[in-house]
């Protein structure tokens, strides 16, 4: 009867030091999956080789004018007064590049939102060495007479210079 007794009490005091550290036990089972799983390598997916970088030579030029006062007669009350009116010329950019821009996209043109309203395409311009495209968008006139000049790319030798759109 002793041997049962203490056989019941070494098994019971083993069940309940089991179910004691169960919990214990199940969490750092789940900490080391967990841990696991961070110390994987990242994973890439790659569709094709990144593309070389441009061998084209980029020279952009900036020049500001100061801005030149001039001398406008004004006739006030029948007496001729001289003021002077300051205009400043815009900031010329010029951009130049070795590489051949693309064959233009093709633009879906929306519905024109007034009869005011002027189409003006769609054009490549060089933005932070390489070209972008520049979708075309529906643009109002500064005025009835002004005529839009579409920005262009002209070939000069080995280069192609870039010239700003503008309203004439």
């Amino acid at each position: 009867m002793k041997k049962t007794l203490l056989n019941f009490l070494v098994s019971s005091a083993s069940l309940r030091t089991v179910r004691q550290f169960t919990p214990v036990l199940a969490c750092c089972g789940a900490l080391g999956l967990l841990a696991g799983c961070a110390s994987e390598p990242d994973s890439h997916v790659v569709s094709a080789p990144p593309p070389p970088a441009p061998t084209s030579a980029v020279t952009t030029t900036t020049t500001t004018t100061a801005p030149v006062t001039a001398v406008t007669p004004v006739i006030v009350d029948g007496n001729t007064a001289y003021v002077p009116t300051s205009t400043t010329t815009p900031v010329v950019s010029t951009t130049v590049v070795t590489q051949a821009p693309p064959t233009p996209q093709q633009d879906v043109v929306s519905a024109q939102p007034s009869p005011k309203h002027v189409w003006l395409a769609g054009y490549w311009t060089w933005r932070n060495d390489q070209y972008q495209w520049m979708a075309g968008h529906w643009e109002l006139p500064p005025n009835v007479n002004s005529t839009w000049v579409a920005p262009r790319w002209e070939q000069q030798g080995n280069s192609y210079k870039f010239y700003e759109g503008y309203w004439d």
